[in-house]
């Protein structure tokens, strides 16, 4: 399971932050409700592109000695299963749906490097199809007393509701309290981030 952990701005900040174990150590268990804080259990590896970042971070884990199942102290600028941050994504959803630029200018905007604009129509779909949730979803976090036009379509709507609110910040209410993606989980994965399997699947039909 991955828990959304809010850290400093600069990745380098990250990796100093993740070095200490007991910083961030889980008190409880998430998934079985331990009250008993959780044993360090290393790190997996993810690759991370950021606007003047590409390479590998470490993402630290822990384990439940209750539960034996374990626990990933997902950073707050990534998100789960993408390898690009939230800060490209977000910056090539605004210039390539709200401002208009094309697919090619909108991933040199994001990027400001090498980007394949292939890979940024893969996350208009997921977020175009994500939209009608995240519009509902975000809500709670508006700004109280704006109006809604209701004129304006989902894709809109979410857009100007998360750069109002923050992407990170966003994501990070909705991942921790929502259990949502900010481009909807992909197909494999259940609505909560856990795998399907052929068991499973035959056992909710």
């Amino acid at each position: 399971m991955q828990i959304v952990q809010r850290f400093a701005d600069s990745i380098q900040s990250y990796f100093e932050e993740i070095a200490d174990p007991d910083r961030y150590r889980p008190d409880h268990c998430p998934q079985c409700g331990a009250k008993h804080p959780l044993t360090g259990h290393g790190f997996y590896r993810r690759t991370l592109v950021d606007v003047s970042f590409d390479e590998v971070i470490p993402v630290r884990r822990y384990l439940c000695l209750f539960c034996k199942r374990t626990v990933s102290l997902l950073p707050d600028f990534v998100l789960p299963w993408l390898r690009f941050s939230i800060s490209v994504i977000a910056l090539f959803l605004v210039a390539r749906l709200l401002n208009g630029l094309t697919l090619v200018a909108a991933a040199q905007a994001a990027a400001q490097t090498v980007m394949p604009y292939q890979r940024g129509q893969f996350w208009i779909r997921r977020f175009q199809k994500q939209a009608p949730a995240l519009s509902l979803a975000l809500v709670p976090l508006a700004a109280p007393g704006r109006p809604v036009d209701p004129a304006v379509g989902f894709v809109s709507r979410a857009l100007r509701m998360l750069e109002s609110i923050g992407w990170i910040a966003a994501h990070r209410f909705l991942f921790s309290q929502l259990r949502v993606h900010l481009l909807g989980w992909p197909a494999s994965l259940a609505p909560a981030g856990q795998r399907i399997t052929l068991a499973a699947a035959c056992s909710s039909s």
